[in-house]
């Protein structure tokens, strides 16, 4: 055709320009570049930088972003200050409640509740045992916890009802000391609460996982067990306890025969590697 062999020159930075393009890939049905481009040429025009303005324009095409679009990814924040900062086990911590288990007492079956925190920056967990989901029963376990493990610097946790009332327990209580000039000290060392924001529990993922962790060995130890449990359920958890802070924190080398021995939560807190067995004997 003679406008195939006579084209019309158009320059690039040209609105017609533009304007041309624009129509050939609606009349392609929003195609891509190459057929848009082809069909400019069959339509008798020469568009000096027709590949940059096609493309240009199909990257500004509605129909074409929501149709071969690739999906935003989110962008991730860096990770907390206390995720990476190093610090002796459990200086920051993060927990959470998990359960109900049903105990027998005699005749009488109660709800029993777990409550795992896990170290921010080395993985490691510690799990207690809850009576009720109140204050006070939260607040006892912590002080078990603290006893234990030594003072905390922070606490991260999502705003559940008995975690606020520990909350304002312990500001309460620091108030209360101001006249004797001790609670500038406390708070030094004392445990600050930083929650999370409601409905947020994507934010816990670094406590969640270990709940499912948790979830998955008891359900290979309360296999034999039954489901409903006697006074042993805190052995139980315990035990849990002893397998998940024996796990690899790294699979590197994990199958090199001349590689080292993988790294675990143990090795930092009981200066052990191996798996902590129970007594020999048939516990029923």
């Amino acid at each position: 055709m003679y406008g195939e062999k006579h084209p019309v020159i158009l320059p690039k930075d040209s609105h017609l320009s533009k304007l041309v393009a624009l129509h050939y890939h609606r009349r392609t049905a929003h195609q891509g570049r190459n057929l848009t481009i082809n069909a400019i040429r069959s339509g008798g025009y020469w568009i000096t930088g027709c590949r940059r303005i096609v493309s240009s324009l199909i990257s500004k095409c509605v129909h074409c972003i929501r149709f071969r679009g690739k999906p935003r990814g989110q962008m991730k924040a860096n990770l907390p200050q206390d995720r990476v900062e190093p610090s002796p086990p459990f200086t920051y911590c993060g927990l959470d409640c998990f359960g109900p288990f049903t105990i027998k007492e005699g005749r009488k079956e109660l709800k029993r509740y777990g409550l795992i925190l896990t170290c921010m920056s080395m993985r490691a967990v510690h799990i207690e045992v809850l009576d009720d989901m109140s204050t006070d029963a939260f607040l006892n376990s912590l002080r078990c916890f603290i006893a234990i493990r030594g003072n905390v610097r922070l606490i991260r946790c999502d705003q559940g009802s008995n975690f606020m009332g520990a909350k304002h327990e312990l500001k309460k209580g620091l108030s209360e000391l101001d006249e004797n000039q001790i609670a500038t000290q406390l708070l030094k060392i004392n445990c600050e609460f930083r929650m999370n924001p409601p409905a947020s529990s994507h934010m816990g993922g670094v406590w969640e996982r270990q709940i499912r962790n948790v979830r998955n060995v008891l359900n290979g130890i309360l296999d034999p067990s039954g489901t409903l449990l006697s006074t042993s359920l805190r052995t139980f958890l315990y035990e849990a306890m002893a397998i998940i802070n024996s796990r690899p924190l790294t699979v590197e080398d994990l199958e090199c025969p001349d590689g080292p021995l993988p790294l675990t939560p143990n090795h930092v807190l009981t200066m052990k590697s191996g798996l902590v067995l129970p007594p020999p004997g048939q516990f029923v």
